[in-house]
């Protein structure tokens, strides 16, 4: 929260206490800006959550306690009772613009702030099989999880991005042999393409690169050499791939985890030990099963099969654990919402190894519909495969490409328009919020805005409502982050985007004939840059000065 409301807050437990001698809890007190700026600048309704425990009326709470808040709370002009019992401050206009200097003097740490108490946290997300190119499912899930290790850095979390790399198993497999089918069809001998392999034009092109290394080497080796040959350089280049398309679409991680390491540095054999002895497990038809049951899961599950290969579930349950060995307290993962089923048998693995119900969330993200005039579009036009984070970017732009996919929840499916994405219109979100930061850095450009000690001539309603919405942005940033919810980011740039389009329409910043209030005007809208250009930063999107 911001300063104007923690000043709030402790006025009004105050004043509780000093009425009613009752001592309440920290977040027992809420505060919040009003729709209808008459209601006053900030309101709350400590009086009726004070009902059954006072036992009488709101009304009488509400007025007992503003006779003490007049008292003592001298950053407001006015306090007072409205409707049933709500409680509404009107602040001083000073007190209100005090946050310009605060922006100013923050700069691009405006909105940082140490809500996460510097929890060790990591979020696992994309983590696509190294099999093919990244598509448009995966940009969902790339451009939100970015988004939120954004935030929570932001708001003193210790956060770590991960990418786990599922290169162990029949995948990896079909993709050696797809590309090995491909090698020898090339030299024009026999070949053979699995049913369930890899048909696409990038396997072609991932070959070429190879005998343009290699050339006819692997048609004189063992074919046992060969296919692992084929299988890790098609892994490695395809993971290449991802890599560069990730970097494309503005987003990096700190970390890679390999499946394939889990499982040659014995994490998954020593995971399936630990549960054993903690008699977690038990043997039925030669597998060895789970008591999954026991901990929440509808049946129980196999970690290791007759024939002695282990189930998906069991290097995921070692990844899980090498991630609490690195000393993360708190686990995030992205999934696709086909997961859903998985989450629970995950979930039950750690909690009966001890780890705490809550110590991994997941956040399942609902499917993508690319629209264009109204149709939906599923392949791409040059390709006639499905649409890559790569060509989306090339058709509607980086910035627009990450805001619409970050600006609705992940658990409600989104329509992207591309032609809404590519408009120059106020219709499209991007270019509206873009728009009002070049607007803004046009007027700089012509007079320079500067730090002053006082802002007294700034209180008409737009400015107000401006300085309001400025001095909201670290606890949004802070509720964002605590949620994951990077979405609440687009909205509030929505509404600095609104603001500040109805001010600038309404008033003139630059007037000679009155340079204080010109002064004070142009330090606002550098106040307003500075915010609006951290939100854009927060999600990804650029912020352009001119347009």
């Amino acid at each position: 929260m911001n300063r104007i409301e923690t000043l709030l807050i402790n006025e009004i437990r105050e004043a509780v206490f000093s009425t009613f001698h009752i001592a309440l809890e920290d977040d027992f007190v809420t505060v919040e800006i009003p729709k209808d700026s008459s209601n006053g600048d900030y309101s709350t309704n400590i009086a009726m959550k004070l009902t059954k425990i006072v036992k009488q009326k709101p009304g009488l709470t509400a007025q007992m306690l503003v006779e003490k808040l007049n008292e003592t709370c001298d950053i407001a002009e006015k306090i007072e009772v409205a409707g049933v019992g709500f409680i509404n401050f009107f602040i001083k206009n000073q007190i209100l613009a005090d946050i310009i200097n605060t922006v100013i003097d923050a700069k691009e740490d405006y909105g940082r702030n140490q809500s996460g108490s510097n929890l060790k946290i990591l979020v696992e997300y994309v983590s696509a099989n190294p099999t093919g190119p990244l598509h448009c499912g995966h940009a969902r899930g790339a451009a939100w999880g970015d988004a939120i290790c954004r935030l929570l850095k932001t708001s003193g979390y210790d956060c770590l991005r991960e990418y786990y790399i599922n290169d162990a198993g029949n995948q990896i497999d079909m993709l050696g042999e797809s590309i090995y089918g491909r090698y020898r069809q090339y030299y024009g001998l026999d070949f053979t393409l699995p049913a369930d392999g890899y048909h696409g034009q990038d396997i072609v092109e991932i070959t070429k690169e190879i005998i343009d290394e290699v050339g006819d080497k692997y048609l004189h080796t063992d074919k046992q050499e060969a296919f692992e040959f084929f299988r890790w350089e098609g892994r490695n280049r395809q993971l290449n791939r991802i890599k560069e398309d990730l970097a494309y679409y503005g987003c990096e991680f700190d970390s890679w985890i390999s499946e394939q390491w889990i499982v040659d540095s014995s994490r998954v054999d020593k995971a399936l030990e630990k549960m054993v002895s903690m008699g977690l497990t038990y043997q039925q038809d030669g597998a060895f099963w789970f008591k999954s049951t026991e901990y929440g899961d509808d049946k129980d599950r196999v970690l290791k099969k007759s024939d002695g290969f282990y189930t998906y579930l069991t290097p995921d349950i070692a990844n899980h654990l090498y991630k609490f060995e690195r000393g993360y307290k708190k686990l995030v993962n992205l999934w696709g919402a086909d997961h859903h089923g998985y989450i629970a048998r995950m979930k039950a693995a750690l909690i009966a190894l001890g780890y705490p119900e809550d110590a991994l969330e997941v956040d399942l993200i609902q499917m993508v519909r690319l629209v264009e005039d109204g149709i939906e579009v599923k392949m791409s036009k040059r390709t006639g495969n499905a649409i890559t984070i790569r060509e989306l970017v090339d058709e509607v732009g980086l910035d627009a490409a990450r805001y619409f996919f970050v600006s609705k929840a992940v658990d409600t499916h989104l329509d992207f328009d591309f032609n809404l994405a590519k408009s120059e219109t106020n219709d499209n979100p991007v270019y509206y919020a873009q728009y009002a930061y070049a607007r803004i850095c046009s007027v700089l450009r012509q007079q320079s805005a500067h730090r002053l000690e006082s802002y007294p001539l700034l209180n008409c309603e737009k400015e107000v409502a401006l300085l309001k919405h400025i001095g909201q942005f670290t606890s949004v940033v802070a509720d964002a982050a605590k949620t994951r919810a990077p979405n609440k980011v687009c909205n509030y740039i929505q509404k600095m985007a609104q603001y500040f389009h109805s001010f600038y329409a309404t008033n003139r910043i630059w007037d000679e004939n009155n340079l204080p209030l010109s002064r004070q005007r142009l330090a606002l809208i550098e106040a307003t840059r500075i915010t609006l250009k951290n939100a854009l930063d927060l999600i990804g999107v650029s912020a352009p000065e001119r347009m």
